[in-house]
This record gives C-alpha cells, structure tokens and sequence, in this order.
C-alpha cells in the first residue's frame, strides 16, 4: 500500500484546460503539483493544484484510464457579498471556489483509516479553506468535509458551503454523458425508498452543446431535504452509472437535516457536489467573524464496479467500517406490540400472553411501544414525562418488564425524545431555552413542541429519563421515534433558523453517542413515523433502523427490498405481523420480508394456532440460522430496484463469494413466472441448485437454469406468496 506521506509533493508536467467562465477556455503548461494514496481496496485517491488553480480530486479503481484532469475546484462556497461567476441554482463556478489557492496539507493515519487534510485560502475574503478527505486501506470511498475559519479581519456571511465537488468520472469523449444514468430515490410516508434509474439526458441534462456550440448552461440535476425530516422525500444517496463500462459512483450526505446534492455538466465533464444546508434551500446562513469557524457536515463517495454485489456494493463495505464491528454480533430478534396489534393501548392485562407468545416464538427482545405512560388512549399530545402509567399497570410496569426477562428477553420502552406534548406536565416545567423557538415563541408542529438539544436544561431532563429507565426499571432497549418536523429551525441562539436547526441537529447526534458511552449495553432502534429519518449521520449510531409504518403486509415488499439501499441489511428492521385472521400464505409473506435484514415481530402471536405459531417459529429459527451472514453480505437487485406496483419483486444479498440468499415476492391474481438472474459466481466456481430457507415448501418453485445463469421462479397458485432460498457457490467438476 502507498501511502498518502509518500507521493506528497510529486511534481507533474501537464497540459490543463482551466474554465475561467463556462464557455471560455484557456490553455496553459503548468507545474502540477499532487498528493495521492493507493489503498488494498483497489482506490487510488489523488488531489492536484498548481499556482493559478485551486485543488481538484480524482480517484480511480485498477484498470480506469488515467486521463486530463477536470477543472472543477474540490471545494465551493457562496456569501452574500461573493456569488457564482455564472449566475444560476448550480453550486459551481462560485467566485470564493475559483480564487483557492493551496496552503499546505498534512497526513493523519489511525488504525486502517488515513486522513489528508489539505488547505487552501482566498485572499479576497481571508477565508481558509481545510478539506478533510479519510480513506480506509480496505475500500473504495472517501469521506470529505471541509472546515472553514475566518483569517480576516473581517465578518463573512456564508451562505453555502460544500462538503465535497468531484468531477472525476474518467471521460473518453465528449459523448460519455449519453450513457451514463442516475439512480435516484423518493420517500413518503408508508412508501418509503421509491427508486428510478434513468439517462442524465433524461433527467435533465439537455445537451446544449449539438457537437458544436460552447457549454454555456444554467441547469443542473439536484435533490435537497425539508426540515428535519431528512429522507421523508428526496434521498440523500444516489448512484451515477456509465451503462458502457458497468462502473458507478455511489454517494451519501451524512446529515439529520438539511442537505443538498446536484449533478450537472460542466464544459470539461460531469460534476457532483454534495454538501449540508445552504441559504437558498434550507435558510441557512452564518456570520463568520474573525477568528470564527466552521464545519460541514460530511459525505461521502465510493467507486463502484460491476463485481456482482450491487449499485452500492462499495458504500456497503465503507459503511460497515465507519460504523465499526462493536455491535456486530449483538443482532437479536426484535418483537415490538405496536403494529397491528396493541397499537399505542398496553396494559398488563394485554401484554402478559403476547410475552409468552412472543418468547415462545424465539423472540429476544419485547418492547413496549407508545402508550405505556398514558392514563386513557388520547396520549398524542402529553407525551414527554415518561412515567408509567399506574392505569395501564395497577401493579407497576416492572412486574410486566420483570415477566420480559424472566422468558429470557431484553425489555424495551418506546420513547419520542425529541419532542414534548402541549398538555404535558413538562411543557410548563421547561422553560422556552429548552424548546425550539422562532422568534421568541416556541416552534409546535402537530400537538407537540420540538425540544432543542443545544439546550443544556433540555439534554440534561433526558438524561434523567434515560437513566431512570434503564437504572431503576432495567429498561435495555429504546425504541427512539421521531413523529413530527422542526420546520426551518430556531433562531433563539442564531441569527438564521437553519444554523439554529443544524446546531440540533448536531446536538442531538451528540446526544446519542453520549448516551451510548454512559450506557454501552443499550441497544437503540432509530424510528421517524418509520423511515422519514434513515441518513447515514443517525444510522451508524442505533443498532436497529424501522424501515417503515406500512400496515399492508403486500405492501411492506418494495419498501423492505430497497430498504438496504440507505441502511445496512443486519440493521434494517422490517416488520412481519402475522395474524389469526391470516392464510397460512399471507403469514409466510410476512415472514419472509424480515428475514433477510433484522426480523422485527409484531402480530397478536398469541391467538394464533399452533400450527401458525409453528410457522412463526420456523420463520425466527431460519433468520437466526442466517443472520451471521447478513451481517457480512451486501446487497443487490436481480430484477432491478422495486417499483411500487411491481408483480415480481427480489432482494439478494451476497456473502462474499461464498454464497448467496435471495427474498422473492409475488404480488399477482394468476399464476406466472420470472427469471432472476444470478451475478457471476467466482472464477473456477458455480452456483448449486437452490436450498429452501424460509418456507420449505412453498407454491413458489425456485430452479436453477445454470445455462442462463438464472434461477427460474414459478407461482402455481395465482396468490400473493414469498420464499426465501440460498445458493452456494461450489467448485466446478
């Protein structure tokens, strides 16, 4: 492995097309001057500068040619007194962006991750520029975010600053973005993780150029998040394809909050920039005064290639490393009373026998969700003191979490901690500093008020909860759920709402990991009325992520296949919820939508009979058989991403080169069939017949057409079914 220290200061002879203004070009022999690494997982990371350009970057996987360099600056920024060059929505061509000039840079190695932090300055505003960019030995992604501090003498107003600009995409010819495609994603409530593969040309990239005339475009591909809610409807992940080499760039913008992503094209290439909130979409500005800085958040690229682990197989890897292997083999099955079931109304009474029901079934941990502090079942907008209710639990709610562990569970409590209901008792004890306020009033969204975690009075109330919870009641699960949005933010400790929100953001983050160092045995579901909060930023800090609240068992298929697109599979909590009114075939379809991610029960498994609570249990025993391996696998879609009214639907996760395990779903009114195709097994190697993981016996018959390098799914009974089965890869005879 080279590392970052050793080719620093390497000096490059090159011809340049430096791009002044879109449309007007000037060329120049100039001394470049580069700094790169190399790691094992195949990526070659360079930044170059000269002189009279600011800093770019490049990466490139084994194989990629090597040709000239795009001009598009690594960082961009606007203030309110230093716009674009070329006046447009497009975060490019900013006059900050093109002035940087480079300053210095030093190299940080920790464990297998090494961080090149590269600095650059414009004189015009005394901004310095420090781009931080982490790479591990082991993958094929950078990190970037970049740090911002007042050299001047003056205050600037920032209004947008990038995390990351890559342009990049090893260009052979002016004609290259024909080709290429972007796969994009939209969220809604209930319908969750919607995505859409199409030509950039398509999507809004007209080519303006006809062979002949200069670039000279305004326009610009992007998506932003609203509020607080930060994949409630666009995603903040995506995948650039090129369709003739099979290669892609995944990305990521690793936030709770505001966030902005655009891909546009440039006169010299294809440029992405990624970055947090901006002025224009998020009311996001900052004074920075002298001595003042400022970070971005982060976000992150990785270079796929068409190796047969999927669209985001490299981001999969990157994220299993950032978030590290601590929790790794603590991946229990999940029962939680709420979905279609008890429904915001325990009571002892009611969960005793759903105890028994659910630990005889093999669940491992039993969470009460909401209501369990509520005298009646108008509990909406009083939420926010966490006391048992002595209504629901006449003898105490520890003689219920008692009766969890004695069958061998982890007993759970739903929690909303981010927000306070009007007609809670501590709506009047908190003061207005620990809410969020605009303008001196406090911000209410739906029968709540929204608690501001850079108050100290605010984080030290939860604090208490927590500890009370889990140190007096032996609470050690938290279902954390987040059911309304903060609007634009506060400005009680700001003067732009949106840096107010960003702080809270950040504060509640912060919380998180401070939770987690007081109380390293928790486990922790992140939930946002399912899965309107799923960034990165939230995800990598909870052990379990709700993927949705669709209460359609049929339904639940597209959103439980995609759901690894943003979220590890070995944390994507899907829920199965069979029922006593179900068909035997409408309970393995349940089952089956959890099995390949982390099997999170519900379902009134105590009136069922024993031969669907077999069932039940049948379905608990496969996952638990695999779940070892999900851990390690990563995702792909042989019939392509789901759409929402998909007949077929698969989700395939792969082991390595060991193995693979394939959900598939059939959503139809007559019997049919589809072939999947498989991705290639390793060289000298070839996949076997499929094994039954969950049900053995099913109306779906799965084969495998070894010619075609498929399995042949066929459904002989015309009924909504699912199966999932496995395939080795074995040695050729």
């Amino acid at each position: 492995m080279i590392t970052l220290s050793e080719i620093s200061g390497k000096l490059l002879r090159s011809r340049l097309i430096n791009v002044f203004m879109v449309g007007t070009y000037e060329e120049q022999e100039r001394d470049l001057s580069s700094i790169g690494v190399s790691t094992g997982g195949g990526l070659t990371l360079t930044v170059t500068w000269d002189e009279l350009s600011p800093a770019r970057i490049g990466l490139r996987l084994p194989g990629q040619p090597v040709g000239d360099a795009s001009s598009q600056p690594l960082v961009e920024a606007l203030s309110t007194d230093h716009g674009r060059n070329w006046s447009g929505r497009r975060f490019v061509t900013t006059a900050i962006g093109q002035r940087l000039r480079y300053r210095g840079h030093r190299v940080e190695r920790r464990g297998a991750w090494q961080t090149l932090s590269l600095t650059q300055f414009d004189e015009a505003t005394g901004l310095e520029f420090v781009s931080v960019l982490s790479v591990h030995d082991d993958h094929r992604a950078v990190r970037g975010m970049t740090r911002v501090h007042n050299r001047g003498t003056g205050t600037v107003t920032l209004l947008a600053v990038s995390s990351l600009v890559f342009a990049d995409f090893s260009w052979q010819d002016a004609g290259s973005l024909d080709t290429m495609t972007l796969l994009r994603g939209h969220s809604d409530w209930l319908a969750e993780g919607r995505w859409v593969e199409r030509g950039l040309r398509e999507c809004g990239l007209p080519d303006l150029a006809f062979g002949r005339l200069p670039l000279r475009t305004r326009g610009c591909i992007e998506a932003s998040s609203v509020s607080s809610w930060s994949t409630a409807y666009e995603l903040p992940t995506a995948v650039i394809r090129d369709s003739r080499t099979g290669r892609g760039w995944s990305f990521q913008i690793e936030h709770n909050g505001g966030w902005l992503w655009q891909v546009g094209e440039l006169a010299d290439g294809l440029y992405l920039t990624l970055s947090g909130p901006t002025d224009e979409h998020h009311q996001w500005r900052l004074r920075l005064a002298p001595g003042e800085s400022f970070e971005t958040v982060p976000a992150t690229l990785a270079l796929e290639d068409s190796d047969g682990h999927g669209p985001i197989g490299a981001l999969t890897a990157f994220r299993r490393a950032s978030v590290g292997a601590a929790r790794a083999g603590n991946l229990p099955v999940v029962f939680n009373d709420y979905m279609n079931t008890v429904r915001g109304d325990p009571s002892a009474e009611v969960l005793h026998p759903l105890i028994d029901a659910a630990a005889d079934a093999g669940a491992e941990c039993f969470v009460i969700d909401a209501g369990w502090y509520a005298n009646d079942g108008d509990w909406w907008d009083s939420v926010g003191e966490w006391q048992p209710s002595p209504h629901r639990f006449p003898q105490g709610i520890d003689e219920v979490l008692d009766h969890i562990r004695r069958r061998g569970m982890v007993a759970g409590l739903w929690l909303e901690p981010e927000v306070v209901g009007v007609n809670s008792p501590m709506a009047l004890k908190l003061s207005d500093s620990a809410f969020l306020c605009r303008g001196g009033v406090r911000v209410s969204e739906h029968g709540r008020y929204h608690l501001d975690f850079t108050s100290e009075e605010a984080v030290a109330f939860l604090d208490a909860v927590v500890a009370r919870l889990v140190n007096e009641h032996g609470v050690g699960y938290f279902k954390f759920d987040y059911n309304i949005r903060a609007g634009a933010g506060s400005d009680a400790r700001t003067d732009s709402a949106g840096h107010g929100l960003l702080l809270h953001n950040r504060a509640y983050l912060a919380w998180i990991d401070a939770l987690r160092k007081r109380h390293p045995g928790l486990l922790l579901e992140n939930c946002a009325s399912g899965g309107m909060r799923q960034d990165f930023a939230t995800v990598s800090r909870f052990d379990v992520q709700s993927t949705s609240d669709q209460e359609d068992a049929h339904a639940y298929a597209p959103i439980a296949a995609a759901a690894t697109m943003l979220v590890l599979p070995e944390q994507a909590g899907n829920w199965a919820y069979p029922q006593p009114g179900m068909s035997d075939q409408d309970i393995t379809y349940s089952l089956c939508t959890g099995i390949l991610g982390r099997l999170y029960l519900s379902g009134w498994l105590n009136r069922l009979d024993a031969a669907q609570h077999g069932i039940v249990a049948s379905a608990v025993q496969a996952h638990k058989r695999l779940r070892h391996r999900i851990a390690v696998s990563s995702p792909f879609w042989p019939l392509g991403l789901p759409a929402w009214d998909d007949p077929w639907i698969a989700l395939g996760l792969r082991d390595g080169d060991d193995a693979l395990f394939l959900t598939v779903w059939r959503r139809g009114a007559r019997p049919g069939m589809v072939s999947v195709p498989l991705p290639p097994a390793p060289p000298g190697r070839r996949w076997d017949a499929p094994t039954a993981v969950f049900p053995a016996h099913s109306p779906l018959s799965v084969a495998l057409d070894a010619r075609a390098g498929s399995v042949e799914v066929r459904d002989e009974s015309g009924l909504h079914t699912a199966r999932v089965v496995a395939l080795e890869a074995v040695p050729h005879h």
